[in-house]
């Protein structure tokens, strides 16, 4: 890969990246699209009561705004390795590089495309749950615990950490309204 490893994040990593930083550049993924689509049996919830955790689903047309990260020098081995320990510890998703579109830079100038590994749900996956409706999405969320802290926990700090980049996200942001309303009735 160009320039060392570089990560797409959109859920978690974007706050909780798990490995050294060097660079951080806002980038648009197409084709693609962030949801609430897999069904979190470790991390976020648990077999007995599943919460929800976002991947990248595949929809024509679509495009999922989000960090493009780069390791640090030296360190994209160990990277790889704990991404995969954390991503992959139910092979719900899978592991591929994909191609983004890096913001431009504030004088215009368009950087070239980034190659980075992403991690994409498998939509032929037992916890594969596209087109939840986002009502039905709430009321797991709401509720949802794991090995990781409360399902909520993670909803609200990504939707925060879209705020803070300036990237808006209205299913998320309307399910981090409703999962409030929910936990206040």
């Amino acid at each position: 890969m160009q320039d060392g490893l570089w990560v797409f994040g959109y859920g978690s990593l974007l706050w909780k990246p798990g490995f050294e930083v060097a660079e951080r550049r806002l980038a648009r993924l197409d084709g693609w699209h962030r949801s609430f689509c897999m069904r979190s049996i470790h991390h976020r919830g648990t077999e007995a009561e599943p919460g929800l955790v976002l991947a990248l689903d595949a929809a024509p047309g679509a495009s999922c705004h989000g960090v493009a990260l780069r390791a640090a020098p030296g360190t994209e081995a160990a990277t790889l390795a704990a991404l995969r320990e954390r991503e992959l510890i139910s092979s719900a998703y899978f592991e591929v590089e994909l191609e983004v579109t890096p913001e431009a830079s504030p004088d215009g100038t368009v950087p070239a495309p980034l190659r980075v590994v992403a991690y994409v749900i498998d939509p032929d996956h037992v916890q594969y749950c596209g087109g939840l409706p986002l009502e039905e999405q709430a009321r797991i969320i709401a509720r949802a615990r794991g090995g990781m802290g409360p399902n909520d926990e993670y909803l609200f700090n990504t939707v925060a950490h879209l705020a803070e980049l300036g990237l808006s996200d209205p299913d998320l942001d309307w399910l981090a309204q409703r999962v409030r309303a929910l936990q206040t009735d």
